[in-house]
Formats: C-alpha cells, structure tokens, sequence
C-alpha cells in the first residue's frame, strides 16, 4: 500500500484504484472502511475509465459488479457479502445481521457481525462511517438534505445505542467527501425548513434567507407588481449540519472527522451529481468489522 496522509485522511492505491481512508478508523485493527474515488474501474464515461459503484442508466450491469468486487479487494474485503439499500432520502435505519436478500429501502444501516460489510452510495450527498470502539459495532449513513433534515445521523446513533448498547463517548464518526458549502445552492424553502427544525441553523448557510424578507429596493425594481425575481439561492453547508447532529447526540467532537473535499470542485476525482448530472457515476463508503 501506498499513501498519502493530511488532516487526519489517508489516500491509498491499492490494485489499482484511489481510496480514501481516515486515520482515527485506520487505526483500529479490528475494522475495515474505505471511501472509494473516481479513477480506475470498468466503466466508461467522457471516454475515460471510472470506478462507477452504482446500477445508473448509463452504464451495465456487469461492469457495475466488476468494479464492486474491484473495489472491495482493494478495501481488503474481496469475500464480505454486502449490504446495501435503495436509499430514499430518509430517516430509515435498519440492524442488519447480514445482506438483505430483500430490497430494503432507507439511508443507513448498522451492524454487530464481523464479517459483514456495509455501504452507502453517494455522488454530492454526505456519506458518514460510526464506529462503537468499545462494542465494536458499525454504521453507514447516506445524508442528503431531506435526510439531514429528519436528523437521520442522529438516529443512527439512537439505532446503536438501542440494539448494541453503544455510547456516545465511544463512538467515533467519520464525514465523507461531498458537495461544499462553496457549491451547495439552495432554495428559501430548503432555509425555511431547516430554521424550523434546528436552532443553530442560520450558521449553516452563508446567508439564511428564508424568501419572506421585506426587499428595500422593491419599489426601484422595473417590474411590475407580482413579477419579482424569486429570492436568492443561499449555499448549505451540509457537512456542518450533520456534524452538529453527531454533536447533539452526544459523540465528542474531537471524535468527529470531517474531510472537506467538495465533489463539485473536485470532479477529477470525485462523482458530482449536481455538476455533471443524471450521467454521473455513484461512490459508495464501507465499512465492517472484521473477524477474530
């Protein structure tokens, strides 16, 4: 393995392909995680190769497993079985004891078993690793911002709690590369609901214009009465809003790893749903707990 380390991250090449690993999770011998990365894989897209991990329109089938099981030898976890969902923007949590053989619909799951990987696919939203340090147990979250918004990172942490018996103070939490507050535009409405449920709120958007503030210049404005422009889009910081989360639930906040590549900015390296559209790629993080 090769690498390369800053601000708690640790870049690996492994068979071939660029994964991302944070040190805190790194560290325990126990586990296995990994944050997969664009390059590399089976998948063609813009007449070069990527590492797509996700079953999209654009792409087959048979090069989505290929990659898969590409991704998951490099992540040191070529034979787990793994577990996945048809993610729905939600507060869904499901305890899994091993790979559904059902579809299950949600945005995060938690386990106990060794041997058993977990997964969560993004492209811009989110993606969030727990670890119990002490239970050894292990959870993925998919956080887009209707899920953040029903605080699905905070019921993740109630999930362990409740079926393992974890800890707050145990737990450590790792926030995946996803779109910035730099390129994250909003609507009022998105602001609206977010103040509604979250008093610290307005320190997640540059500017927390909701659309019902009085406009000074409205009586300068050209158009006539009922033509307005609609109100400004304001920029979220998605990752801040889930960090607070984790934060509320009870995690200490050195235990929160936060990686701030934006996916927007980095399209070379990353999936950018919002930048490139519906014929963008899918990553997926993973996690587990490996055997005795």
């Amino acid at each position: 393995m090769s690498g390369r380390q800053s601000n708690g991250w640790q870049e690996s090449q492994r068979r071939g392909l660029r994964m991302l690993e944070a040190r805190v999770l790194h560290g325990l011998p126990w586990l296995v995680h990994a944050f997969s990365t664009r390059p590399g894989g089976q998948s063609v897209l813009d007449g070069q190769r990527v590492l797509n991990l996700g079953f999209t329109e654009w792409d087959t089938r048979a090069r989505v497993l290929v990659n898969r099981r590409r991704f998951l030898a490099a992540a040191r976890a070529a034979d787990w079985p793994l577990a996945t969902l048809r993610q729905i923007h939600s507060d869904v949590v499901h305890a899994v004891t091993a790979a559904p053989t059902e579809t299950l619909r949600g945005d995060a799951l938690v386990t106990g078993t060794p041997g058993l990987l977990l997964g969560v696919r993004t492209a811009d939203c989110v993606p969030i690793l727990l670890a119990d340090t002490k239970r050894r147990a292990v959870a993925a979250v998919h956080a887009g911002w209707r899920g953040t918004l029903q605080r699905i990172a905070a019921k993740t942490v109630g999930q362990l709690r409740m079926s393992f018996g974890a800890r707050p103070a145990d737990l450590v939490a790792v926030l995946g590369p996803a779109i910035g507050p730099c390129c994250y535009e909003v609507g009022p409405e998105v602001v609206q609901a977010f103040c509604a449920q979250f008093a610290s709120a307005a320190n997640w958007f540059d500017e927390a214009r909701t659309g019902e503030e009085p406009d000074p210049l409205h009586w300068l404005s050209p158009a006539p009465p009922g033509h307005q422009p609609p109100p400004k889009k304001v920029r979220l910081d998605l990752r801040a809003a889930n960090r607070w989360q984790l934060e509320e639930a009870g995690l200490d906040p050195k235990n929160i790893i936060v990686n701030n590549i934006c996916t927007v900015c980095r399209t070379d390296l990353f999936f950018s749903y919002r930048e490139e559209g519906a014929e963008t790629g899918r990553h997926l993080a993973v996690i587990g707990i490996a055997g005795e």
